[in-house]
């Protein structure tokens, strides 16, 4: 029987402890309490422990170990804060905007990698076998790859203001993709328990990767490689679309809710690929050049008609998996703007820097107030 103190939940991140209640309790089959015995107070449950929140939603005691419920996936801030530098960058070079917001979102994905990286260094050395458990696992192995993104989003943003640590940074990315990618890959085909129901638009995070890199690549004098990513990328991405697309519209294996703003990282391969194409050749006004920023606004259309569903789902670090494919997008747009200088170019750059900054921005928030309430790093239900 469910239990009946479910009654008590307002609030969702990764779990559902409330930020508003004083006391809760938690049941040793996690927190969807599915074996309780229709209790209705703590004493009578005959499958929980008790816990005791200040009002702030202070989480479970440090001795259990908040640290190894560290998500992986988090460098996806990283990326969303960086694209957004990027993004606006881009708007500085086509608009003649002020630099400072590219400084100050640099400044705060490079403070965000530091505290990221630092507290998942530490999860290995305290926890080992929760981050090994982590990259096993059929569905969060796959964002794995955001840690070397991370990387490069770094590089390409550093390439004109630190060249030195740029190059650092975009070798070491470079080479921790394309290790993380074939072992991604490697895994997916060898075990037999990643099927159908472990498919989701997270896939492609090995996929962008691979595009990524070509955005700094001749600024490091390494144009042949980033040539090498960009068709790898190009044939990954085209390989695993049609496996994702199938499990959506096929309906069979509908995606858990925390899951659903992994939708947005359908943008990211072909608006990252526009930009990579711009990189490398020059241009956006060719076929391909077209062709991918068209993509990538088919998908943000896509994306946008989806967000009825998306806004009901409770808030979670997942939603930054909207940040960085809305960034690459406007960067994306803004090229596409400073190229083909008409009005309607000109009004889709505005409006999707406008999106992605906003989103970034907001997501941020909801992270720093999740985090002050004690409601991340929390074991998932």
């Amino acid at each position: 029987m469910r239990c009946r103190r479910r009654r008590w939940m307002r609030y969702s991140t990764s779990s559902p402890l409330s930020a508003s209640t004083a006391d809760w309790h938690l049941c040793r089959c996690g927190w969807s309490n599915t074996s309780c015995v229709g209790a209705t107070s703590p004493s009578r449950c005959s499958a929980e422990r008790t816990r005791s929140y200040t009002p702030m939603g202070i989480l479970a005691p440090m001795s259990e170990g908040r640290l190894q419920h560290l998500p992986v996936s988090l460098f996806a801030s990283v990326m969303g804060l960086g694209g957004t530098a990027l993004a606006w960058r881009r708007a500085a070079m086509v608009w003649d905007v002020p630099q400072l917001p590219f400084y100050l979102f640099l400044v705060a994905a490079l403070a965000t990698f530091v505290l990221v990286a630092t507290l998942y260094v530490t999860k290995w050395v305290r926890y080992p076998a929760a981050a090994a458990a982590e990259l096993r696992h059929p569905v969060r192995m796959t964002f794995a790859p955001t840690i070397t993104i991370a990387l490069l989003v770094l590089a390409t943003a550093l390439a004109e203001e630190a060249p030195a640590v740029a190059s650092v940074l975009w070798w070491v990315g470079a080479a921790g993709h394309l290790t993380a990618m074939v072992a991604v890959v490697t895994t997916w085909s060898q075990r037999p328990d990643i099927g159908a129901a472990a498919i989701t638009p997270a896939w492609f995070i090995p996929v962008v990767g691979n595009v990524v890199v070509p955005l700094a690549a001749r600024k490091v004098g390494a144009e042949d490689v980033g040539w090498f990513f960009f068709g790898v990328g190009i044939i990954m991405w085209l390989s695993i679309l049609p496996l994702v697309m199938e499990r959506i519209l096929t309906h069979e294996n509908p995606f858990p809710p925390k899951l659903m703003p992994t939708m947005a990282v359908f943008v990211a391969p072909p608006a990252v690929s526009t930009v990579s194409w711009h990189s490398l050749t020059g241009t956006v006004l060719d076929p391909i050049g077209r062709i991918l920023y068209a993509a990538a606004i088919a998908f943000l259309l896509l994306l946008a008609a989806q967000l009825p569903r998306l806004v009901k789902v409770p808030f979670g670090l997942p939603f930054w998996a909207y940040t960085f494919p809305l960034a690459a997008a406007s960067v994306a747009a803004t090229t596409m703007a400073g190229s083909r200088p008409a009005l309607g170019y000109n009004v889709v750059a505005v409006v999707l820097l406008a999106v992605a900054t906003g989103v970034v921005l907001l997501v941020a928030a909801l992270t720093l107030r999740a985090a002050a309430r004690g409601q991340i790093l929390v074991p998932e239900g």
